[in-house]
């Protein structure tokens, strides 16, 4: 791994400075399970890596009380998981939180981080584009939200410049009888990445589906009748196209169920 400068700002405008004053050749480190290994492996080599674990108020993690929920993004997958109202309220998303690797790399992995490195493979990013949720971006010229749906333009790329910053998701809460899940399946059990991941959420109204979202991982876009998944070493395209269709079936019968509640 080369050298780098490490520089800790201790706020939102600090970091924005930052990241105007050295361009491109920063990179942002949240948690660090997505980055380092890329630093190890020499995918990325940096001049400047800015930290931005000393910000508190990107660690915010508030209680929607039928309001937004709001979800810094150096909030860790580990909160997400045990956190009661996130458990209630988004069970979609406490469970994708569950699956992101071991107990101790939850306890560092960041909501954050982990939509920013937009991996086509990321856990979190599917349950927050089917409950609609949105950006918060950061830059010298003020803020603006950005729908998640348009967050990302492709394989590890997002709508953030060089020098701006996520600072904020925004989840709306479900309406009533509304229910949502999330299931992938990895070659392994355990400590995997998916080959495919799904998240439904649905919303009931008269014994009707009112609204349906699906979202995916692993996988490219779900067009109206098919979808065109990637093939590589962890699966072909058509056992990715079974794979959705059997994750989606299964989610959206956990989702209804649980929208019947």
């Amino acid at each position: 791994m080369r050298r780098f400068e490490l520089l800790l700002p201790e706020s939102v405008e600090d970091g924005l400075r930052i990241l105007a004053e050295r361009g491109p050749a920063a990179r942002v480190v949240a948690g660090g399970t997505d980055l380092v290994p890329q630093l190890k492996n020499g995918v990325l080599r940096p001049a400047c890596v800015v930290d931005l674990s000393g910000i508190a108020e990107l660690r915010r993690l508030a209680p929607s009380n039928g309001a937004p929920l709001e979800i810094g993004p150096l909030v860790t997958a580990r909160a997400l998981e045990c956190d009661a109202g996130v458990r209630a309220g988004y069970p979609a998303l406490a469970e994708s939180a569950a699956l992101v690797g071991s107990v101790q790399v939850r306890n560092l992995a960041t909501v954050g981080g982990n939509l920013c490195n937009a991996a086509p493979s990321a856990d979190m990013a599917p349950p927050l584009l089917a409950l609609d949720a949105e950006a918060v971006i950061a830059g010298r010229r003020g803020r603006r939200a950005v729908p998640l749906a348009e967050f990302f333009l492709g394989v590890r790329r997002t709508v953030l410049a060089p020098d701006e910053l996520l600072v904020d998701i925004r989840v709306p809460r479900p309406g009533p009888r509304s229910g949502g899940s999330y299931l992938r399946h990895t070659p392994r059990r355990e400590l995997d990445i998916a080959v495919v991941g799904v998240a439904s959420q649905l919303t009931l109204a008269d014994g009707r589906c009112a609204k349906a979202r699906i979202a995916l991982a692993g996988a490219a876009t779900l067009a109206t009748e098919a979808v065109r998944p990637i093939s590589d070493q962890r699966g072909s395209a058509e056992f990715r196209r079974h794979l959705v269709r059997v994750l989606t079936r299964r989610t959206l019968e956990i989702a209804w169920r649980r929208a019947n509640v």
